[in-house]
């Protein structure tokens, strides 16, 4: 399954809290104004926006006069303690950190790029440097994990052999400031690198806690925190986690008109969520009927038959064929019998490459 999990890491006080908080429209997690407010980790999860489905539910309530409810696909949000240097031997809350860091797909770096002379700034200096503390203690994690890889001895088969050539070269490029995900090069690699559980081959984005009125020139100054980092500008997001929390307690109507005053077409959430799916390469395809209509999460190039497994296991072993229209052909068309009849549904085998916004409807033997 595709499960989407962001860990939200930083040094103490940078807004970590404070976001999670809004994301989730809940004070779930204590925003106090100290260091290591947060100690175990908050999870949460979080549907991901998709206007589609909106739009599937009214095509269906059209086509068989059932108002079918709508089940988003879902981000799952880790708000973890605050980090300081020394966490990689324990300093601070760093075993509990690096221990929850593990579990999680994606990275998103939290970077305080804003100034309050009323919140504590605990080891926090800059973005970039803020952000080279976590990277060295993360780094320094993993040199320690690597150590404890023992040469193999006599004749080791290939795979071995390999896994140990990897475990080296890792462990020169971390040796001298390169994080693991900057040292791979090929799918074995960095399947290695995971296998081994270091935290600096997982995929990262960093978010920029501006100030309200900064947030007015996100796509500005997204470019140019891209430009700092030597990242793409698609891993980094601007967020102002000030204004998150006060879109999180307004209605949807409201928090339209709100978003429309700042300059701003979406949410700080709907940026990062896209940018969680870029990064991770991931897409959405979608189911309608009368049960329910759904938005899925699969990997992109994933096959039909892939796909089907996100749905149930088993379906991968029953997979007949896909029923499959495109999401602008279904709701002008009026549905599954308006595709059908008009030639634009497809019918596809296990090996159809799937799309972003196809909706399927996957024909399962017994």
């Amino acid at each position: 399954m595709s499960q989407l999990s962001a860990g939200i890491v930083g040094l103490p006080n940078v807004g970590k809290s404070t976001l999670f908080n809004a994301l989730l429209k809940k004070q779930a997690a204590l925003a106090a104004n100290y260091p290591f407010a947060t100690i175990e980790p908050n999870i949460g999860i979080v549907p991901v926006p998709d206007k589609r489905l909106n739009q599937l539910a009214d095509v269906i309530q059209k086509e068989s006069g059932v108002q079918p409810p709508l089940v988003s696909a879902t981000v799952e949000f880790v708000d973890i303690a605050g980090l300081v240097a020394g966490a990689s031997k324990g300093e601070g809350l760093g075993n509990k950190f690096l221990s929850h860091i593990r579990e999680v797909s994606l990275i998103v770096h939290v970077l305080r790029a804003f100034e309050d002379g009323n919140i504590i700034r605990a080891g926090a200096v800059d973005p970039k440097s803020d952000l080279q503390t976590i990277e060295t203690e993360l780094q320094l994690a993993d040199l320690a994990t690597l150590e404890k890889q023992k040469e193999p001895k006599g004749v080791a088969d290939k795979a071995i052999q390999q896994r140990w050539q990897v475990t080296k070269k890792l462990s020169e490029a971390l040796n001298t400031g390169i994080s693991a995900r900057g040292a791979v090069q090929t799918d074995e690699e960095k399947q290695i690198g995971k296998e081994l559980g270091l935290l600096t081959i997982k995929p990262v984005l960093f978010v920029f806690n501006v100030s309200e009125d900064d947030v007015k020139r996100e796509h500005d100054l997204q470019k140019e925190y891209a430009a700092s980092l030597h990242v793409p500008a698609t891993q980094c997001v601007v967020i102002s986690a000030q204004i998150e929390s006060e879109i999180a307690t307004l209605s949807e109507e409201d928090q339209v008109a709100f978003l429309e005053e700042l300059g701003l077409k979406e949410s700080g959430l709907e940026r990062l969520i896209r940018a969680a799916y870029v990064t991770l390469g991931l897409q959405s395809f979608l189911t309608a009927g009368e049960k329910e209509v759904r938005a899925w999460t699969t990997k992109i190039g994933a096959t039909a038959v892939e796909a089907s497994g996100e749905i149930h296991t088993d379906f991968m072993k029953k997979f007949i064929k896909a029923n499959i229209a495109n999401f602008d052909d279904f709701v002008s068309c009026g549905g599954w019998k308006g595709v059908r009849e008009t030639g634009k549904m497809r019918q596809e085998g296990r090996d159809y490459v799937m799309r972003d916004g196809d909706v399927v409807e996957f024909a399962i033997g017994s």
